[in-house]
């Protein structure tokens, strides 16, 4: 089963193509742009699986070249960025060639902002094969990360197609299928109360992260992201509200370390700590009576985290989050719920976010 959505930004349109099968529309795709050359970009772990599926599918019409970066976080670097553009050089790429980022979130992200940045501006391809990827390949966001901070160097920069394989989420670990279902979960918690009650009674433990019961929320939290990013480009407004847990997530990221704790886990946390200040500073109103407790235990028994690591001091947390993008002269702001589906995006006082944190602070 698959299908084909469409992504109408108003610097252009491109195809999105969902489900097992998905991959067979990439040759076609491939020949009616008729590339100079393909740069694929991917990681060690996806190279070792799934390579071999993609050249199949391209097959020989087009030349091309392979670059891997390390696995995780530790793609999204200056050197990383350099040594891919002095790849693509040596490669001897032009402007009619495409990159390819076949792999998770950190390879899209740099394969974007690398192809924003060649010879001013090439075109790529997204080819996610994690769960996580469904959120950070369309829209057209790109970045690399700064010693002071997650995804602060950056560019917008759509991709000319998305090609969504969802055979290849069979080879992830629970660990990664876990990061990337967080992000579902924040789609539906903005999205609408229906989608992410479908979630709580549908995916009621991580062995039920299995491709055929991923697509129909994979294909509502794409629909929910493109509903943002299609009023929304470059973020200048209501696109804000997909970073829901993400303040505290990046934050815990970079103060655990990258690859110590991963990226969904780290927005789970997030959620859980934006929906304490939506309480306090939303007026948050739940769906019924004793649903944030519901809530909580499902987000444990999925095997998220919903304290803080004892060890964490509130106080560096809190600088961690005055480098988040969404700050404004020096304020922390947050996407918060006044209810699930309605996000607003709210300053909190520093005070206010110490004691919070301090609240959730486990054994």
């Amino acid at each position: 089963m698959k299908e084909k959505l469409e992504i109408r930004a108003k610097s252009g349109t491109y195809p999105l193509w969902i489900g097992t099968g998905a991959l067979k529309e990439l040759a076609g795709f491939l020949r009616g742009r008729n590339p100079s050359k393909l740069l694929i970009v991917t990681d060690p772990t996806v190279k070792q699986l799934h390579l071999d599926t993609l050249l199949e599918e391209i097959g020989d019409d087009f030349p091309y070249g392979v670059y891997t970066v390390p696995k995780g976080e530790e793609a999204k670097t200056f050197r990383e960025y350099e040594r891919l553009l002095t790849f693509a050089l040596e490669e001897e790429l032009d402007r009619r060639s495409l990159f390819l980022a076949f792999g998770g979130g950190a390879v899209g992200d740099l394969t974007g902002f690398a192809a924003a940045t060649f010879m001013r501006g090439i075109g790529y391809v997204q080819i996610p094969t994690t769960i996580l990827a469904h959120d950070s390949a369309i829209g057209g966001k790109t970045a690399i990360n700064h010693p002071l901070g997650k995804n602060l160097i950056g560019a917008f920069h759509h991709p000319l197609a998305v090609f969504y394989e969802l055979s290849f989420l069979e080879t992830l670990p629970v660990r990664e299928k876990l990061s990337g279902f967080a992000e579902i979960i924040k789609e539906a918690c903005i999205g609408s109360p229906d989608f992410l009650q479908e979630l709580m009674e549908e995916i009621d433990g991580p062995e039920k992260l299995v491709p055929e019961n991923l697509y129909l929320p994979l294909k509502k939290g794409i629909l929910v992201k493109k509903h943002f990013v299609e009023r929304d480009e470059r973020e200048e407004s209501v696109r804000a509200f997909l970073n829901f847990g993400h303040t505290l997530g990046h934050a815990l990221e970079k103060e655990m370390g990258y690859g110590r704790i991963a990226h969904g886990e780290a927005v789970a946390t997030g959620m859980v700590f934006a929906l304490s200040l939506s309480g306090a500073f939303a007026g948050f109103c739940a769906p019924y009576e004793g649903w944030t407790g519901d809530w909580l235990r499902w987000l444990e028994t999925l095997g998220y985290r919903t304290k803080l690591p004892a060890s964490l001091s509130p106080e560096r947390l809190a600088e961690r989050m005055k480098l988040d993008k969404k700050r404004e002269k020096g304020r922390l702001r947050f996407v918060l719920l006044r209810k699930i589906g309605e996000p607003v995006l709210t300053a909190v006082p520093e005070a206010a976010v110490i004691e919070h944190l301090t609240r959730m602070k486990g054994a």
